[in-house]
């Protein structure tokens, strides 16, 4: 059996039909759908009343997404935990599937799984990545992305049709073994949306425990979150995320020279795609995002230690 942590912020009819396909598909294996609601304002959340196995935290505010899944898994006493996107919907088998694969004796040491995600285009989305590196990061902040895609630390260039031990899977589907979650303390905090999951992996990884994209069992995974809602804010809340991911993993030069493009190449370089795209509620909302993050340094640099979680 196991417990299924989402997390609600604002996801409209999305989350009833994430948790109903819960419900519909994982009969027999889940025990307690956790959905944490991070202070919606949408009324989503109140459509959850009288579904069975569902417990429903209201946490009053936005807490963010790595302290809100925390609070769900304190809830959780079964060995596997599945946090769940509320864009994301399971099917017949979904569960099943992954939890037989954990649950195989030479399978002990992999301690997250994740699936075969599928988009609303019915195709299968590329959702891996590999640990980024400074190189990574330096082609994302210049754009060389773009036209080299295996210079990102997304797997792009690799058509997810296969099972395989991966870096990093997503945390749209992201089946944990429990002892692991709490060996590691669970999610750091301090990433308030973004890269907590990668941050994760790496700190499994880090101690001894593998990752593994299961190619044989599938979810759907609308992808942009309610995060397309504000995206200046989801703009912010990724540099913030990648720059602690760098100061926490990174050498001392590497995390300050990922610091250096971050505030003085990409404002530059995300503008200039922009205009060449004419999109200018994108140079807006770059302008927006950047503002946020130059007011957000100086508390993000004081407290820039290594320690987290």
């Amino acid at each position: 059996m196991i417990q299924v942590v989402i997390v609600n912020w604002n996801s409209g009819d999305q989350l009833h039909e994430c948790v109903n396909s819960v419900v519909k598909y994982g009969a027999g294996l889940v025990s307690q759908i956790i959905v944490v609601d991070n202070g919606s304002v949408d009324g989503s959340e109140s459509c959850l009343e009288g579904i069975p196995l569902v417990t429903l935290i209201r946490a009053g505010a936005n807490l963010g997404f790595g302290r809100a899944c925390n609070l769900g898994a304190q809830k959780a006493r079964s060995e596997f935990l599945l946090f769940l996107n509320p864009d994301a919907r399971v099917f017949e088998n979904t569960i099943f599937k992954s939890l037989a694969y954990m649950q195989l004796a030479e399978n002990f040491e992999i301690g997250v799984c994740g699936v075969q995600l599928i988009d609303d285009q019915a195709h299968v989305a590329r959702s891996c990545t590999r640990f980024p590196t400074l190189m990574h990061f330096f082609s994302n902040t210049i754009g060389l992305n773009r036209f080299l895609p295996k210079t990102s630390y997304f797997m792009s260039e690799w058509s997810h049709d296969d099972t395989r031990e991966v870096d990093h899977v997503i945390g749209a589907f992201y089946l944990v073994r429990r002892s692991l979650f709490e060996q590691l303390g669970g999610f750091d905090e301090r990433f308030f949306v973004y890269l907590e999951d990668l941050d994760f992996s790496c700190r499994a990884h880090q101690a001894g425990w593998k990752s593994v994209y299961l190619a044989g069992a599938q979810a759907f995974h609308a992808g942009g979150g309610t995060s397309d809602q504000v995206k200046d804010k989801r703009l912010f809340y990724s540099l913030r995320s990648r720059l602690l991911y760098g100061f926490k993993h990174f050498s001392t030069w590497e995390s300050w020279t990922l610091l250096l493009l971050t505030c003085l190449v990409e404002p530059f370089t995300r503008t200039l795609y922009c205009f060449l795209g004419r999109d200018w509620k994108g140079i807006k909302n770059t302008f927006s995002g950047y503002q946020m993050l130059f007011s957000a340094l100086p508390g993000m640099l004081k407290n820039r230690d290594r320690s987290g979680q």
